[in-house]
C-alpha cells in the first residue's frame, strides 16, 4: 500500500525507519508546512516531498500517516478523510473529546479507518503483560499504579514550548501510553475521580537551544487520580511534571493471588515480573518480538488488506482520549467522571512471529 506522511519533525524518522522493515507499505510522499522539512526527509530515506495539497490529491495514496502537532491532529485528520483517504495520527488522537469524536464520526460516515499512536502496547513488554494477566498468573486483577513522573521538558528539549501549551502537559504527551497499556491489558475505563494543579505559571528553559526562553503554563502539570476499569480494576494513576526525582515503579497490577510489574509502556519491550501470592519476584519469558513505530500502521495496512479489525484503531484512542480529559474535569467539577465511551480489547498479537510481522 502506498502511504503518505503529513508532519516532518523529529518523531517522522521513527516512521520512515520503521517502513524500511517492511515490504507491506511504501512512504510515497511526506508534507510540511516547512517545505525544507519534507525534502530533507524525502532525500534521506528515498521518498517524493510535496505540498499537503498535492499529497492529498495523489488516488495511489490510500493512507496517510498524520505526524503534526496534536492541536493539528483533528483539523489534519479531517483533510485526508475528506480525500477518500484513512487516517493514522500520532497521539493524542485530540485535545479535547469534541473533536475526537468528530474525527471518529466523520470515519465511520466516510467508511474509512482511523488509526492512532501509541503502538507501544504492541511491543513485546505490554503483550507478554497482558499474556501473564490472561493466564491467570496473579488472578481477578484487583488494584494498581501507574506513575510518570518529572520535571519537564526545558532542561533539555530544544523546543520545550509546546509541552506547556495547549495539547501538552503530562497526560496528553504521556498519558496515552499509560492509559492504552492499562486497557489493553484490563479493558475498558468506568469511571475517574482525580484532582490537577499545576505548580509553577511559568517555567524558564534552561535547554542549550531554548535556554533563557520564558514559557508561560497553559495547562495542568501534576494530575494524580484514580481509574475505575468496567471490571472492577482500580488504579491509582500520577502523571507530573512537577517532581524532580522518585522511585515510583511505571504500572504495577495487584491481584487476587499474585503481583506483576509492567515495563515501561512508552518503550516496546520488557522485562515483566510476577510474584504469586507468598512467593518471589519471577520475570516471566517474553515470547513477543520488541518491534519499534510504525508497528501499529503496518497492523493498520494489514488489517485494511485483509478485512480485519486493525489493533491501534480509532475507537481505542478515543476512549483514551476521554479518560485522559476526564482528569481535569474531574478536578474542576469536584465529582467522579463517567466515561461515556467503550472499547474492545484489541486481539492480542500472536506468538511465534517475526519482528515486524503482524497478523
Amino acid at each position: 500500500m502506498k502511504i503518505g506522511i503529513i508532519g516532518c519533525g523529529t518523531i517522522s524518522s521513527a516512521y520512515f525507519e520503521g517502513a524500511r522493515k517492511t515490504d507491506i507499505l511504501e512512504i510515497k510522499a511526506c508534507a510540511d508546512l516547512r517545505p525544507e522539512a519534507a525534502q530533507a526527509q524525502a532525500e534521506k530515506y528515498n521518498s517524493h516531498a510535496c505540498t499537503v495539497d498535492e499529497l492529498l490529491a495523489d488516488p495511489e495514496i490510500e493512507l496517510v500517516v498524520n505526524l503534526t502537532i496534536p492541536r493539528a491532529h483533528v483539523e489534519v485528520g479531517l483533510q485526508v478523510l475528506e480525500a477518500g483517504k484513512h487516517v493514522y495520527s500520532e497521539k493524542p488522537l485530540g485535545v479535547d473529546t469534541e473533536s475526537g469524536k468528530q474525527l471518529v464520526t466523520a470515519a465511520t460516515k466516510k467508511e474509512l479507518r482511523v488509526g492512532s499512536a501509541p503502538d507501544t502496547f504492541l511491543g513485546a513488554g505490554i503483550q507478554t503483560s497482558r499474556k501473564a494477566l490472561d493466564a491467570g498468573k496473579i488472578g481477578r486483577p484487583i488494584a494498581g499504579t501507574a506513575f510518570m513522573c518529572g520535571h519537564g521538558h526545558e532542561s533539555w528539549h530544544p523546543n520545550p514550548a509546546f509541552y506547556y501549551d495547549i495539547g501538552g502537559g503530562p497526560m496528553l504527551d504521556m498519558g496515552p501510553y499509560y492509559v492504552t497499556a492499562l486497557v489493553n491489558i484490563l479493558g475498558p475505563v468506568k469511571r475517574v475521580a482525580a484532582i490537577t494543579t499545576k505548580a509553577f505559571e511559568e517555567r524558564v528553559a534552561t535547554s542549550q537551544a531554548a535556554k533563557g526562553l520564558r514559557i508561560p503554563v497553559k495547562i495542568t502539570t501534576h494530575l494524580t487520580g484514580t481509574i475505575e476499569f468496567q471490571n472492577g480494576a482500580i488504579i491509582t494513576m500520577i502523571m507530573s511534571f512537577d517532581m524532580w526525582r522518585h522511585s515510583l515503579p511505571c504500572i504495577e497490577i495487584y491481584g487476587e493471588t499474585g503481583s506483576m510489574t509492567v515495563p515501561d509502556p512508552n518503550g516496546f519491550g520488557g522485562p515483566v515480573h510476577v510474584c504469586p501470592a507468598g512467593g518471589n519476584w519471577e520475570e516471566e519469558e517474553i515470547p513477543f518480538p520488541n518491534n519499534a513505530r510504525m508497528i501499529g500502521v503496518i497492523d493498520m495496512v494489514s488489517a485494511i488488506q485483509s478485512g480485519r479489525a486493525h489493533r491501534a484503531n480509532g475507537a481505542l484512542a478515543y476512549h483514551v482520549l476521554e479518560v485522559m480529559c476526564a482528569f481535569d474535569k474531574s478536578s474542576e467539577t469536584g465529582e467522579h467522571v463517567g466515561i461515556e465511551s467503550t472499547t474492545e480489547r484489541p486481539d492480542p498479537v500472536p506468538i511465534g512471529l517475526n519482528e515486524w510481522e503482524v497478523d
